[in-house]
């Protein structure tokens, strides 16, 4: 561990301190970090979350509310002054108005501050008054969390790793051409480190909209402010085992290692590592769709993402020797509203099955984690159709036209999921290129009107229970 890694981890955990002593002696702070792979429905799902903690009328899985000790539930300014604020009021006027429509994905770090005044429960409850919980929802992109895998690895291992998983998709034949001319380069220019790394970009860019996921470095997709930066210009190249220092290879590995330390690092000081409970968005039906590929693709990196946390459970003396660790971690399938309910129970197992190997490294290092099927906001209704004399379970909602606008009502029936998820994981893992028994469709789907009655947030599936996994022994 070099110098500076050693001042951060200190720093950290200095911090760690004065926020549990606070926390211990005044108002309690409950850091929810909230993420996903593209498509995955990280803003409805914070909006729609904070919407129904103000309106709790649908939420009656939530406990503390159930219970009725939630005595009301506001929004604050949020505690860090560099992060912009999560857009909550602009969001959900989109998903409410005459003619509804999505709001603008996540392209950025962003924060928002709801507090809860909460009774508390038990023997305690009669000698004490409500208390405040705040509640700090950390809102960033999924592909910013599998830069976190980057720390620990070389240029060398990285570009191996990747040109390795990228040889036989077809979305990479043009990287994978462009790799072979810029290969062994004793002498370059920067014009030809930008052309490799607009190829590379590409492939990213038509990777995603196959359904891949493991879309690293993820700050390619989501340049912001650094585009066209050394630090976000370069790509995989094939080892060489004498580069000349001053090839293209070389440079390249440069900028990686500047990659890692300027922009991968700082996001996991600033941010990652303050967060104690996580949710995890996964679009666990388009890969489905997309097919076995993007389904192991997923898999691995549902791994991979786990990899990038510090799981475990926070007592007041970890936190002062080894700093804040995510105690809870919850992967939630998006989009159960594309699905009869009577579905959900396999989309559910699903979902438990695609993160086994995750879910099961980080209840050994001692976090609880979960997984289901959810709808942040309901965009369908369901309705059983006649199809050759037998009845047949579908959705019913506005679908969603290529150009963003509303298009006309439909039902859809997406197939029938298997009960067995080994049925779907199986060929995955085996590299099939298309199911062999059963396909899978999905339509995309506009936001419903909605008619809100006083009291209630939007429509929902499950996201009652996600609350009460997540923060429910907190409030």
């Amino acid at each position: 561990m070099i110098l500076g890694d050693i001042a951060d981890s200190m720093a950290r955990q200095v911090e760690a301190v004065g926020d549990t002593v606070s926390e211990a002696f005044f108002e309690p702070v409950i850091r929810l970090g909230v993420t996903g792979l593209a498509r995955a429905g990280k803003t409805v799902f914070i909006t729609s979350l904070v919407a129904n903690l103000l309106d709790r009328g649908r939420m009656p899985g939530l406990l503390a509310q159930s219970e009725g000790r939630i005595v009301s539930a506001y929004l604050q300014p949020q505690p860090d002054d560099t992060i912009p604020r999560f857009e909550y009021e602009n969001h959900l006027s989109a998903l409410t108005a005459a003619a509804p429509h999505w709001p603008d994905s996540t392209r950025a770090v962003s924060e928002l501050r709801l507090s809860l005044k909460v009774r508390p429960s038990g023997l305690l409850s009669g000698f004490q008054g409500p208390r405040v919980v705040h509640l700090d929802i950390v809102d960033y992109p999924g592909e910013w969390l599998l830069d976190l895998g980057l720390l620990d690895r070389s240029y060398a291992d990285w570009s191996s790793e990747m040109l390795a998983r990228l040889a036989d998709r077809e979305e990479a034949h043009d990287f994978l051409y462009a790799t072979r001319a810029f290969a062994n380069r004793d002498t370059w220019e920067e014009p030809d480190a930008q052309a490799i790394a607009r190829a590379y970009t590409s492939y990213l860019e038509a990777a995603r909209a196959a359904g891949y996921s493991d879309l690293t470095p993820g700050r390619f997709l989501l340049p912001g402010e650094m585009a066209g930066s050394p630090a976000l210009t370069f790509a995989p190249l094939p080892p060489e085992d004498s580069a000349p220092r001053k090839g293209l290879w070389r440079e390249m590995e440069r900028r990686f290692e500047a990659y890692k330390s300027q922009v991968a690092k700082p996001f996991f000081r600033d941010h990652f590592a303050r967060i104690d409970r996580q949710v995890v968005l996964v679009d666990a039906l388009g890969a489905i769709h997309k097919g076995p590929r993007a389904v192991e693709d997923l898999r691995q990196t549902m791994t991979d993402i786990l990899g990038a946390f510090r799981p475990g459970r926070n007592s007041f003396l970890s936190r002062i020797l080894i700093g804040q660790r995510v105690e809870k971690i919850l992967f939630a399938a998006t989009k159960a509203d594309h699905l009869h309910h009577t579905q959900h129970g396999a989309l559910s197992g699903i979902m438990q099955a695609l993160v086994r190997d995750a879910v099961d490294r980080a209840q050994f290092a001692g976090a609880q984690t979960d997984a289901m099927a959810i709808a942040a906001l309901r965009a369908t209704v369901e309705e059983t159709l006649t199809h050759d004399g037998a009845p047949l379970d579908c959705v019913r909602g506005t679908l969603l036209n290529p150009d963003g606008t509303r298009g006309r009502m439909a039902a859809m029936y997406p197939g029938e999921l298997p009960e067995d998820p080994a049925r779907l994981l199986n060929p995955a893992r085996q590299g099939q290129d298309t199911w062999l028994d059963g396909e899978y469709d999905l339509m995309a789907f506009a936001p419903a009107a909605l008619r809100l009655k006083p009291g209630e947030g939007p429509p929902h599936i499950r996201l009652d229970r996600a609350a009460q996994f997540l923060i429910g022994d907190r409030i």
